[in-house]
């Protein structure tokens, strides 16, 4: 039990520390998290989440997701809807990704993610980014996902929500090996590509 309650401890000191952003922006009534996944695979869509959690939110755990097991992100994401304000998804697809670029594509998720929230931000932390076409105030900060538990938020059900859809593609398209890969290039998905050709989710200015 000891140990237990000292690690306990130490995690809420370290969300402390992770919401440090959080504080200095809480004369913001609706504070915005923003993060995307899917920016590097050569196939399947960018995801973008955005979250608005409470002031008083405690998710102990939370970070990058990255950083994080697949189940506990998970559990997390769950906890995360569950708690949040509200939360949004924004998703762009491989054609769209080949006609605008995956950095405007990533931008169009993102936008698409804070227009589908329930309630409109006063303040949004991003993720390294400054996303055009977004009224009000942004704070890009550099390695959000480690360093704000809103953008760590938006990071984690952004993530296991292209999971569970590049799980979905690898029934409908097998022989890729999205469930395992998620669409990244590693070797097995490369070889794949060889042998069977590109499929309808790919992105083929990446494959060049």
């Amino acid at each position: 039990m000891g140990r237990k309650r000292i690690t306990e401890e130490e995690e809420r000191q370290r969300l402390y520390e992770m919401s440090s952003y959080e504080r200095e922006y809480s004369e913001y009534e609706y504070i915005c998290g923003v993060d995307e996944v899917g920016r590097g695979p050569l196939a399947g869509p960018v995801c973008a989440g955005a979250v608005i959690l409470p002031k008083d939110c405690e998710i102990l755990y939370i970070n990058d997701s990255k950083k994080l097991s697949e189940k506990k992100r998970e559990r997390l994401s769950k906890e995360i809807r569950e708690k949040a304000l509200c939360f949004g998804l924004g998703w762009v697809y491989p054609e769209r990704i080949d006609q605008i670029n995956i950095l405007n594509a990533t931008y169009e998720a993102m936008r698409d993610a804070i227009n589908s929230l329930e309630r409109k931000p006063d303040i949004i932390l991003c993720d390294a980014l400054t996303i055009p076409g977004v009224s009000g105030r942004q704070v890009p900060i550099i390695k959000g996902d480690q360093k704000s538990v809103s953008i760590a938020a938006a990071s984690i059900i952004a993530k296991v929500a292209r999971d569970h859809l590049m799980e979905e593609y690898d029934k409908k398209y097998p022989g890729y090996g999205f469930a395992a890969h998620k669409g990244y290039g590693t070797m097995r998905h490369r070889e794949a590509i060889k042998s069977l050709g590109p499929c309808p989710i790919h992105r083929l200015s990446f494959l060049h």
